[in-house]
Formats: C-alpha cells, structure tokens, sequence
C-alpha cells in the first residue's frame, strides 16, 4: 500500500521511523515543497520523495495530511479535484471532520489521527477517529498503520482535542525537565539527577501500565503518610502543582480549538 505524506516535517520523520522500525508493507512516499526536506528523509529512511503534489496525490493509496493546521486549507486546495475514491486521514489537531470534507470533499474520504513522536520507537499511541458513514475496509486501513508503531485508541471525535492536548510526551519530557532541575538544585549532578527523574516518572508509570495494580493502590504504596514522597508530593500541591496543570490542559484546549478557523 502506497502510504502519501503531504509534508516532511516532524510527525512525518517519527512516523517514517517507526514504520522502517516494524517492517511493515507499507511503502511511504514523501511530497514537501522544501527540496531540502525531501533530501534529508530520503536519506535517512530511504523513502521514496514526490516534489510535486498532484503526482504525489495520484499514487496514494492512503493519504496523510500531515501539515501544520494553517497549512492544511492551501494544501487541500492546491490538490483541486479528486476523482477516484480514496482516504484520506488528517494528522492536523482542531480541524474537525466537517471542515476538512468541505474543502475536499467526495470522492475522497476523511478520518483523523492523532499520533505521538514516540511512535519513532514503536511506543507511540494514536487516537483515530472516524465518521459514521466510513466503510469498516478504510478503517482497518488506518488501524493497521497506526498500529504497527504503537498502541491506537478509537475516541468520539467530541473528544479529541483533550486528547490531544493531555497525551502529549512533552508533559512527560517537561516533567523530567523540572525535575531534574530541582534535583540539581538540591546538589545532585546533572546526569544523577536525570536518571532519579526519569526512573520516578518513566519506571513508575510502566509499573501501573504493565501491572494490575491501581493507581490509587500504587500510589499508597509509594508515598507513605509522613514520609519523605508524600511530603514532597503534598508542598508541591500546596504551591499550585494541580493548578497549573488544569491551567495547561484548558490553555491547550482553547488552542486546539482556535485551529478550527483556518478551514472556515
């Protein structure tokens, strides 16, 4: 199957990975505006590169439109008419289904994905989500592509902007971040302080995901009452730690929706 990304940026470069990675049958074909771009993918992942868009289109099989939101209206335009079916999958957070099928409509069908960069190691996850009328063959399609680098999730489309804004790694890579600048201030080097960072933050979450323990049961276990965890755990708390979060995730979220009103 002819899988076409419309772009090359960095969603594209971490997918392109994960699939050289699972040996899957997909063959990716790459179309950028920027040579340079194309340049660099084909050499990194030996990856066939279409400089022009309306060849690219005419080989896909299976579309990615994976450009930034305020992109996605003069991509779809300059791709004009399309006249054989075909799926097409949008990777552009906040542009809903309705928007994307007014510009490019019939024949061409839509569905949306939300993949992570950690899908360059195969432990991406992604949220899809598809219109009712979509036939069961084009889900399996983007199932299976998505699948070969990471878990998937099917979700209301309702849902898919706080989707995207809380599944990001970046929270976990700011976590660690924070963290292991606070341990440096408490006098740990910067690699000790990284690796205690990412120990508490990683092997900790992996232990709820492997494991049949709950988070409430694991996290008793690790914050003893009165103890060293639980005292930090309750000053972070007291200082806003739970504020800020919710701060962040309703930000994200009016900004994920702000995407929406590049396409009307």
């Amino acid at each position: 199957m002819n899988v076409v990304f419309l772009g090359g940026g960095r969603i594209t470069s971490a997918m392109l990975a994960g699939l050289r990675l699972a040996h899957t049958q997909h063959s990716p074909i790459v179309h950028d505006r920027n040579r340079g771009k194309l340049r660099d993918l084909k050499k990194r992942y030996a990856v066939a590169v279409e400089p022009d868009l309306k060849r690219a289109v005419a080989q896909a099989d299976l579309l990615l439109i994976a450009v930034r939101p305020a992109s996605v209206a003069e991509i779809l335009r300059a791709i004009g008419e399309i006249e054989r079916p075909l799926l097409a999958v949008s990777l552009a957070a906040g542009v809903p289904l309705r928007l994307l099928s007014r510009v490019l409509g019939a024949p061409t069908r839509w569905a949306r994905a939300m993949p992570s960069p950690a899908c360059r190691g195969g432990r991406g996850l992604t949220a899809l989500t598809f219109p009712r009328t979509l036939p069961e063959a084009d889900r399996q399609s983007a199932r299976d592509l998505f699948a070969s680098f990471g878990r998937i999730v099917e979700i209301p489309e309702s849902k898919f902007d706080a989707f995207t804004v809380i599944y990001s790694c970046s929270h976990g890579y700011h976590a660690l971040a924070t963290l292991a600048d606070a341990a440096q201030k408490a006098g740990l080097d910067r690699k000790t302080s990284l690796l205690a960072g990412a120990h508490a933050l990683a092997d900790g979450i992996l232990a709820w995901r492997e494991g049949k323990h709950s988070l409430e049961a694991l996290l008793k276990e690790a914050a003893t009452p009165g103890g060293i965890a639980a005292t930090a755990a309750a000053a972070m708390d007291a200082a806003g730690y739970r504020r800020a979060i919710e701060k962040g995730v309703k930000a994200g979220l009016r900004r994920a929706r702000a995407n929406a009103r590049f396409l009307r």
